[in-house]
């Protein structure tokens, strides 16, 4: 086995890992600029195969996923990813920084209130749930409705697609995917209509179709804000730990709270991994890689499988990236990298250290309720489901 790869590892529930593993970061991202051999066709495929009864499920909605963006290994993705990244330029995303901080702060003012009183705050609900949904929503134009539900629904639609669930959670995540889809496709439709600039009739005006835009919009409006709901969840539950080297209260300053969210970026990102398959018969690292098999990059670090803790050990331990202390460390492959690289990038990264920022500003001394909370642990995507602080 090269320092790159581990071809068999066990997942939760399993025997064996179907993904050949790579955790190299130069590997990884040699992987992700090869596109010709390595396609993305199958990164929104459900890791557990739905059954037949979800499948008619999401089948009654009119559920249909055909590759558009993140999936797309076509010559029509550079033109649709060209739409949709002009709704995410460097000037967008800057203009949006006042209306960041103003959410954050109204979340955190009411956060430091109710622990003023002596309660407790669960900071996941509290000040990292709604905004970055609040802001994806006014980024590509589109009604700020149905909070509590789309947060519902995001977190199903990782589970059911990137999760292990049985068979009776199955359906229930199926259940809650057709929802998601019929409120989808009713906004689609209607904004489509509008006169006003937005993302679906942007792309309706490119030439997409109904169900094209809603495969687009499915999985963008739940990554464009509910790994960022978890990348904040994920840096105030270390901060509150007391374990990466920043204290609280230097969170409270803009350039600390930049600096940790950083550090959870390149050692345990909300996106951990990520999904390649091999179009044709190749060679990585000087091993032969056959068509069709699939390849999983892991793109920050190990996330608490027993595959991640056991493969490739001489590459971890290899990677500057894994310590415990915030620094200049890299985080280049957080977001993916080449053609197929996150557009929200920048944005994510501005809104998590903001409200870390804010929250750490408004609260002062707390302390964890529960220093083991309970993890969301898919096979890409990670965050602590709460992080309750009581006054310290």
């Amino acid at each position: 086995m090269s320092a790159a790869m581990s071809a068999e590892a066990g997942l939760p529930g399993t025997g064996r890992c179907p993904y050949r593993v790579l955790r190299n970061p130069d590997t990884v991202r040699e992987v992700l600029h090869r596109p010709q051999d390595f396609s993305p066709a199958n990164a929104l495929l459900a890791v557990t195969p739905l059954s037949g009864q979800a499948l008619r499920i999401l089948q009654k909605a009119r559920f249909a996923l055909p590759p558009i963006l993140a999936s797309n290994d076509t010559e029509t993705h550079a033109g649709i990813r060209k739409v949709v990244a002009g709704f995410f330029t460097p000037a967008r995303v800057a203009a949006m920084e006042p209306r960041i901080r103003g959410l954050a702060r109204e979340s955190a003012a009411r956060a430091a209130k109710r622990l003023a009183s002596g309660g407790s705050v669960d900071l996941v609900q509290a000040v990292a749930a709604n905004p970055p949904a609040v802001i994806m929503l006014e980024m590509l134009g589109l009604p700020v409705r149905d909070l509590p539900a789309l947060k519902t629904w995001s977190l199903d639609s990782l589970e059911l697609f990137w999760g292990w669930p049985d068979a009776d959670r199955q359906l229930e995540l199926a259940h809650s995917a057709a929802d998601f889809y019929r409120w989808l496709r009713e906004v689609v439709v209607e904004f489509v209509a509008s006169a006003e600039p937005n993302l679906f009739n942007a792309l309706a005006r490119h030439g997409l179709s109904t169900p094209e835009i809603c495969s687009l919009g499915y999985f963008l409006l739940i990554a464009g804000q509910e790994t960022t709901t978890q990348l904040i969840s994920t840096t105030l539950f270390r901060l509150a730990e007391g374990s990466r080297g920043i204290s609280w209260s230097e969170a409270a300053t803009a350039l600390k709270a930049r600096d940790l969210v950083r550090h959870v970026l390149a050692t345990e990102s909300s996106v951990p991994t990520w999904r390649r398959v091999a179009n044709q018969d190749t060679f990585l690292d000087g091993r032969a890689v056959a068509a069709g098999e699939e390849i999983l990059l892991e793109l920050t670090g190990n996330h608490g499988f027993p595959w991640a803790e056991n493969a490739d050990t001489e590459a971890a331990d290899a990677d500057h990236s894994r310590t415990d202390r915030p620094g200049p460390t890299p985080y280049g492959l957080a977001f993916g990298s080449g053609i197929h690289r996150c557009l929200g990038a920048k944005l994510a990264e501005l809104e998590a250290a903001v409200v870390v920022h804010e929250t750490a500003a408004a609260i002062k001394g707390v302390r964890l309720q529960n220093s083991s909370p309970d993890w969301i642990r898919l096979l890409s995507f990670q965050a602590p489901r709460t992080v309750v602080v009581e006054p310290g």
